[in-house]
């Protein structure tokens, strides 16, 4: 039960580590361990920041930059972004109509019902 005075020959064989600094363009700076018999292509160029969530590259001076930041898009605007202002109107009128029709049924089933429960 936990490490004595044997040392590392107690806790098990320590693999051999290589480090990669990550920086962001918001001047955050991680340090990353990968496996030493991990082939240098494997070692990604690129990561996610946790602080930022920005792109962070391997090279300080000159860490990679979002070319284009996208707003959060709502349900709406990819709507509007498939249809036409007509094609618009003509589905709001629609579902305008279809609901009208189910108001307009269920009053009359609702009317019937009263009128059946007057007559008992």
């Amino acid at each position: 039960m936990g490490s004595g005075p044997m040392g590392e020959q107690d806790r098990g064989y320590s693999a051999e580590r290589v480090y990669r600094d990550y920086f962001c363009m918001n001047g955050h700076e991680q340090n990353r361990q990968f496996s030493a018999a991990l082939d240098s292509a494997d070692i990604p160029e690129l990561i996610d920041c946790p602080n930022c969530g920005q792109p962070a590259g391997l090279d300080k001076a000159n860490p990679p930059i979002i070319t284009k930041h996208e707003p959060y898009k709502t349900h709406l605007a990819y709507v509007k972004e498939r249809r036409s202002d007509e094609e618009a109107i003509e589905l709001l009128d629609e579902a305008v109509a279809a609901v009208r029709e189910r108001r307009i049924r269920l009053a009359e089933a609702a009317a019937q019902e009263a009128a059946a429960a007057k007559s008992k």
